[in-house]
């Protein structure tokens, strides 16, 4: 690549036309955000989004390798029964923890997708939980706008945990499969942390080991106790490691979307995470304001007059503010 290869403009005209170096140095950017990531935002969000599954669930149960045979699945294109129509290329985010020494991705590109770490129609990239502007769920959204332009019409959104910010990026996509095992546990976990909420559909993986409908029976359970739309999340059985249920799975997947396009519920939900997403934006830029304004002369003098009782913190955040 050229001198000017480092110039969004430039890698942005280059990852549109199937470069998928050009596309790794944007996605980079745009995980460290600040200026160029807001001149990356500039010309991707003229782009249509592509569809986008999410996968989330404890720990352990299964996700990598049942990502890893989606891709299979995915790549032989939606079911006829959804218009059968070829998905050429395919993205994967994996969402990992942050290393706590470089602050990277721990788990890198995924040792458990080396069947697809080689094929060109396959783009994986993984994306660490540390903190920069507007966090992992303003760095996500983004991502996905980058494949869209890229011509990426279907992106795999994997996350290692539960936890809040895992959850919130799971959801975030158009449909969102939820994973447990048998024997799971507390059926109560799953309300804590949030999943009934933003699943589509539910995934029992391992489901050749006991337990498996002591678990769907929990599940089950949870479901006619929650105030449910149209869509009733179905209850789905995988074995990631041989394959089993998986091209169900894609199945199930493909009638969500139909679901969605004919509700108008897709446009709706996407209408929905750019609102949020816009007040992130400003959360984060306001935030950036504040650590600039906590650093200067007149936030110390102010507090010199809150030690010496002259004045009360709103006051001092007014004229702060009204200085700014």
């Amino acid at each position: 690549m050229n001198q000017l290869s480092r110039d969004p403009e430039v890698l942005f005209a280059q990852a549109e036309q199937g470069n998928r170096i050009a596309l790794a140095r944007l996605l980079s950017m745009v995980e460290r955000g600040g200026e160029l990531a807001q001149v990356i935002a500039s010309m991707a969000y003229r782009s249509q989004p592509p569809y986008s599954l999410g996968l989330t669930g404890a720990p352990g149960a299964g996700k990598s390798t049942l990502t890893d045979q989606l891709i299979s699945a995915v790549r032989r294109g939606w079911p006829e029964s959804s218009g059968g129509a070829a998905i050429d290329d395919v993205a994967v985010v994996a969402v990992d923890p942050s290393s706590p020494f470089t602050g990277g991705a721990i788990l890198g590109d995924r040792v458990r997708m080396q069947d697809h770490a080689t094929d060109p129609s396959v783009f994986i990239r993984s994306m660490a939980t540390r903190g920069h502007l507007g966090g992992l769920t303003l760095a996500v959204p983004g991502a996905l706008r980058l494949f869209g332009a890229a011509g990426l019409p279907v992106v795999l959104i994997e996350t290692v945990g539960v936890g809040q910010m895992e959850v919130e990026v799971a959801g975030a996509a158009d449909t969102t499969v939820v994973v447990v095992n048998p024997g799971w546990g507390d059926s109560m976990q799953a309300n804590k942390a949030g999943l009934l909420e933003i699943a589509d559909i539910f995934v029992i993986n391992k489901a050749d080991r006991p337990g498996v409908r002591e678990a769907r029976r929990d599940l089950e359970q949870m479901l006619d106790l929650s105030q449910l739309g149209e869509w009733r999340p179905p209850i789905l059985e995988t074995v990631a490691a041989d394959g089993t249920g998986v091209q169900e799975l894609w199945e199930t997947v493909a009638v969500h979307r139909d679901y969605l396009v004919s509700s108008g519920e897709l446009l709706e939900r996407r209408a929905m995470r750019l609102r949020e997403e816009l007040r992130r934006v400003v959360a984060a830029k306001l935030a950036l304001e504040v650590e600039g304004i906590s650093g200067g002369d007149a936030f110390d003098a102010a507090v010199g007059k809150l030690v010496g009782l002259s004045i009360d913190p709103y006051t001092a955040a007014d004229q702060l503010l009204a200085d700014r």
